[in-house]
C-alpha cells in the first residue's frame, strides 16, 4: 500500500514537473510548426472515424435509455431534450475522450517510449535541440485542439444517431426533436461539454507525454508504460469529469 502510494506521488511529480517545462516553452512560444501540423493530421483526421461511431451510437443510446421513461409519462417530446442534455453535457465528452486516450495517447506514449529506448531523445539533446518543444510541445497542443474538434464533431453526430433512434423507436419526428433540443438546452450546456474536452485533452497529452519519457528497461518498459498511461489518463479524466461537473453546475 506504501509503496503503491510512493508510486503514484512519483508519477504526479513527473507530470507536475513535465507541466512546468512545457509552460516555460509557451514563454515565449517555441514549436516546431511542423511537427504540430503532422500531429494534428496523425491525431484527428485518423481519429474522425471512430470517433463519428462511437458518437452516434452514444445518441442512439441515450434515446434508447429514455425511451422507456417518456413513453411511461407520455412525455416523447421530452426525449431531444433528455438525449441532448446527457450526450453534450457528460456522456459524449467522456466517452469521445477515452477513445481519444485509448487510440491516440497510447500510441502517442509508444513512440516517445521506443524513442528513448532507441535514444533518439539523447541523439535530439546531442544535436542541441530541445525534446519538449520540438516533440512534446506539438503533441501536447495536438491532443487539445483536436480533442476539442473531434468533440464537436461528435456532439452533431450523437444528436444525428439521436433523432434517428427517436423516429424509429418513439415515432419522434425530427422537427419535434430539433424543437425539444433548441427550446429546451442553453449554450451553456453545449459549452460545458466542450470545456471539458479542453481539460481532457490537456490531461491526455500530460500523462502520454510523461510516461512516454519515463520509460525504462528497453522494449518491455514500453509496454508497461502505454499500460500506465492508459490507465493514468482515464483515471485522470474521471476525476477532472467529477469536479468540472461540480464547479460548472
Amino acid at each position: 500500500m506504501g509503496a503503491a502510494a510512493l508510486s503514484i506521488g512519483e508519477q504526479l511529480g513527473g507530470v507536475m514537473v513535465l507541466l512546468g517545462r512545457i509552460v516555460a516553452r509557451l514563454l515565449p512560444p517555441r514549436l516546431d510548426r511542423p511537427e504540430l501540423v503532422r500531429n494534428l493530421h496523425k491525431m484527428g483526421v485518423r481519429s474522425l472515424p471512430i470517433v463519428s461511431v462511437t458518437a452516434l451510437f452514444v445518441g442512439a443510446i441515450m434515446v434508447i435509455q429514455a425511451a422507456p421513461l417518456v413513453t411511461r409519462f407520455n412525455a416523447t417530446e421530452l426525449v431531444g431534450w433528455g438525449s441532448g442534455f446527457a450526450t453534450l453535457r457528460e456522456v459524449g465528452p467522456l466517452l469521445i475522450a477515452l477513445m481519444f486516450s485509448g487510440r491516440v495517447g497510447a500510441n502517442n506514449t509508444a513512440e516517445l517510449g521506443t524513442m528513448v529506448v532507441t535514444s533518439q531523445i539523447d541523439a535530439l539533446r546531442a544535436l542541441a535541440i530541445d525534446p519538449i518543444g520540438y516533440l512534446v510541445l506539438p503533441r501536447v497542443l495536438a491532443m487539445v485542439v483536436m480533442l476539442f474538434f473531434l468533440t464537436v464533431i461528435g456532439d452533431f453526430v450523437a444528436i444525428g444517431g439521436a433523432m434517428v433512434a427517436a423516429k424509429v423507436l418513439l415515432e419522434v419526428e425530427p422537427r419535434s426533436f430539433l424543437n425539444s433540443l433548441l427550446l429546451l438546452l442553453g449554450q451553456w450546456d453545449l459549452m460545458t461539454g466542450l470545456i471539458k474536452s479542453l481539460l481532457f485533452g490537456f490531461m491526455i497529452a500530460l500523462t502520454s507525454c510523461h510516461f512516454g519519457l519515463s520509460v525504462k528497461g528497453g522494449a518491455p518498459g514500453v509496454g508497461r508504460a502505454v499500460n500506465a498511461s492508459v490507465v493514468a489518463a482515464a483515471s485522470g479524466i474521471f476525476i477532472l469529469d467529477y469536479f468540472s461537473s461540480f464547479l460548472l453546475g
